[in-house]
């Protein structure tokens, strides 16, 4: 099974597992066609985190990720959101296909070659594919930005127009650069000759990121953190990502009875709400533990979630003044026929990340500079060589050492909040992926279109359920029912019998498929 939020990316891992490729190789090829056919969410100008398990128990985490600049500039009051100066990280998405590449030949027999993977990547680009209304909806979104940014208009308005949905949009120049890694390998990307012309784009720019920054780009292996919840393990990767939030919400919500709480109910949502608040008061702590110490057993220790469990009012909502991180992503997960499973995440932080095509490569670059502090105290103050937080937050549940739910979803400060409503679907109501991704979600906190820090929720909540919540002292504000705000997740449930269920959410573009 693959689920990914474009159908062209969900049938390039079809294709691979059909030609008797691994869950691994499959997921190259998803990742490869989404930097092309979501270029508003993602590229490999962006970074990447990957969920390894198999049915051995063998299980990590692939850290594609990026580290801030040998020299950083000299910021006055602020890290800008878009520009050169919010382009002070490299990118670890490639590298980390190549890593996910050599681990599949490793462990799970893999043969595909590299370069075959990126064949249908490198088709979109060079070709074209039908532009898609969530494309063109970020591109509207920003028109009175994009003229600002290097190289933007020229790349994604091609003619000098706005595209039409289902217009055929090719990048040309991007096409030629996957061919060079496909070539050459991903180290091409750090070391070869694109690297060369990474780094005197980025320079022409104005971003800091230099030729010697891009050559210390590794991906690293490690092992994902983990959380018992009622007999099944629950995965995420660790520090300087958010994932020990998730886990935090879960830990939290273990305390109480859920088969007493009917899903959907006002119970059910004030539980959420109340135990994403508590595991978000840790958040602050989180940073690159190769920099800060990070105390995970703490954080996890079944007393301290419990105090949290206690501390939850049932009849009152606790008040929420705290920032809200924005940011856009991908998720996309394969499983195979032999269990071998991931989930990744892939993104290049807010929509369109710095706004920076680089030189005449086609890439477009991050910003995840802009996710560092420049408060001297923070944990999270920026530092070279420094992995900024990462808001980056796949999923993964284990039934005995086996895989058995993959799931994710974009959304930033959103993807714990997502995920804790999609893993007590599944997990606790035994929702089927479908049934799950379609019931109503909320959102803590602000949007683009709403700066409150209110509890978002979706119109498909029932009336006497939103009228209970804000009896609580929740501050409702209403978004439209299936809302992109919400999210757009994916999930695969593998179960005991060997049957395999999975969805893409409706809120988006994609989809699920099975050989």
């Amino acid at each position: 099974m693959v689920t990914s939020p474009h159908t062209l990316a969900t049938e390039a891992g079809l294709k691979v597992l059909r030609d008797g490729g691994n869950a691994m190789e499959a997921a190259i090829a998803v990742g490869a066609v989404i930097t092309v056919t979501c270029p508003h969410f993602c590229g490999i100008g962006g970074d990447a985190i990957w969920i390894i398990a198999d049915r051995s128990g063998r299980k990590n985490v692939l850290m594609g990720l990026g580290q801030a600049v040998e020299h950083l500039p000299n910021f006055q009051d602020a890290i800008p959101f878009r520009g050169p100066g919010s382009t002070i990280v490299s990118a670890g998405a490639v590298d980390s296909w190549e890593k996910a590449h050599a681990y599949s030949r490793a462990h799970w027999g893999g043969q595909l070659g590299f370069s075959s993977l990126l064949d249908a990547a490198i088709g979109y680009a060079e070709n074209g594919f039908p532009i898609t209304a969530s494309q063109l909806y970020w591109l509207d979104y920003r028109k009175t930005e994009v003229d600002c940014w290097p190289n933007f208009r020229t790349t994604f308005m091609p003619n000098g127009r706005r595209p039409r949905e289902g217009e055929m949009f090719a990048q040309p120049d991007l096409a030629r650069s996957l061919k060079a890694i496909a070539r050459h390998g991903a180290r091409e990307f750090y070391e070869g000759e694109l690297a060369a012309r990474i780094a005197k784009g980025l320079e022409a720019a104005g971003s800091p990121v230099t030729a010697i920054d891009l050559r210390n780009t590794r991906s690293t292996l490690e092992q994902p953190v983990s959380l018992d919840y009622r007999g099944l393990t629950l995965l995420a990767p660790p520090p300087p990502t958010q994932g020990i939030s998730t886990l935090g919400i879960m830990g939290i919500l273990r305390e109480f009875d859920l088969s007493n709480i009917p899903e959907g109910s006002t119970d059910y949502y004030h539980l959420c709400v109340e135990a994403v608040k508590q595991s978000f008061l840790d958040r602050t702590r989180i940073a690159d533990p190769n920099f800060v110490a990070q105390p995970l057993d703490q954080w996890l220790a079944p007393g301290h979630l419990a105090r949290k469990a206690q501390s939850i009012k049932l009849d009152r909502a606790m008040n929420w003044p705290h920032p809200f991180r924005t940011g856009d992503t991908v998720y996309f997960a394969v499983t195979d026929r032999f269990g071998h499973s991931v989930s990744v995440l892939q993104s290049t932080y807010y929509d369109w990340g710095s706004g920076i095509v680089v030189g005449d490569t086609g890439i477009l670059w991050q910003n995840r500079g802009a996710a560092f502090s420049l408060d001297p105290h923070s944990p999270n103050v920026v530092r070279t060589g420094k992995r900024p937080f990462y808001t980056l937050n796949p999923s993964m549940v284990l039934k005995g050492d086996a895989p058995h739910v993959l799931c994710g979803t974009q959304g930033a400060d959103g993807q714990p909040q997502t995920l804790a409503v999609l893993l007590t679907r599944l997990l606790d109501y035994r929702l089927d992926p479908c049934e799950a991704l379609s019931r109503p979600r909320f959102l803590l906190g602000k949007t683009f279109s709403d700066q409150r820090d209110s509890l978002k929720l979706e119109a498909s909540v029932n009336d006497a359920t939103v009228d209970d919540l804000a009896r609580r002292g929740h501050s409702i504000a209403a978004i439209p029912a299936l809302s992109p705000l919400a999210g757009q997740a994916g999930a695969i449930v593998i179960h005991d019998d060997g049957v395999i269920k999975g969805a893409h959410d409706p809120r988006g573009d994609g989809c699920a498929m099975g050989p």
